[in-house]
């Protein structure tokens, strides 16, 4: 299965850039600057808004949505209850980053009422994910060493990415968004969840060499995803099949 997904992810590189589809993010306060330098990078268009009077208008005219749970407070409650009733309305998938809802009740309890509502992916860390009952349908991305996309029966892990990625904040919340990017351009939330942790990992492990430290890796990371090619994913792209 390896060599046609890393045919997708890359047809799915090519599409994104192609397209330029809009991303919204109710995104953590900490790393929007990243997540929006990210998502232009690949070609995407973020807006970040998460003001009430005008989140359901963004997310009208985006053409994915990604909701993270970091930094969060009555008002951007309020927005995410909006931004989805907008995203509905609208037919638009979104994506699901529960951020540090292992560390709160009322976060977590919040994350699983969201999850009800149907996202196309939840996107998690380990400890988060295995806090949350994920429901029948939707894609589950657990990141690690090697990120595991799961539905059902049906798993692979993605094993590109380099160490650095966990001592730069925000490349998780990147992930995250860029999973909302790839899923305005393919219908398949499997697929789409499989080839965006595909181009963060292979951008990663090509930002690398030309990094110091994490404080030069962020910029190189920047840089890797704006020159990331279909044919770096076919070369470098390391994807293999899991039992579920």
């Amino acid at each position: 299965m390896s060599g046609p997904m890393l045919e997708r992810a890359a047809d799915l590189v090519e599409r994104l850039r192609t397209r330029g589809p809009r991303v919204h993010c109710l995104m953590n306060t900490v790393v929007q600057k990243l997540v929006a330098d990210g998502l232009s990078a690949l070609g995407a268009i973020p807006s970040m808004t998460s003001s009430p009077e005008e989140v359901a208008a963004f997310v009208r005219k985006a053409d994915a949505l990604c909701v993270n749970l970091g930094t969060l407070d009555a008002a951007r409650r309020e927005a995410i209850g909006l931004a989805l009733a907008a995203a509905g309305e609208a037919g638009r998938p979104w994506a699901l980053d529960p951020a540090h809802c292992d560390y709160s009740p009322p976060r977590a309890a919040f994350a699983e009422g969201l999850l009800a509502r149907g996202p196309a992916v939840l996107r998690a860390n380990p400890a988060e994910h295995a806090l949350l009952a994920v429901p029948e349908g939707v894609v589950g991305v657990v990141t690690g060493l090697h990120d595991r996309i799961v539905l059902g029966q049906r798993a692979v892990a993605v094993e590109n990415g380099h160490e650095w990625m966990a001592k730069v904040t925000g490349t998780g919340c990147l992930s995250g968004a860029v999973i909302a990017a790839f899923l305005a351009v393919e219908d398949e939330p499997f697929a789409a969840a499989a080839s965006a942790m595909l181009a963060i990992g292979v951008a990663a492990e090509l930002a690398a060499p030309h990094a110091r430290g994490p404080g030069t890796f962020e910029p190189a990371l920047l840089d890797a995803l704006a020159a990331l090619s279909p044919q770096d994913i076919l070369d470098h792209g390391r994807i293999g099949d899991e039992q579920g």
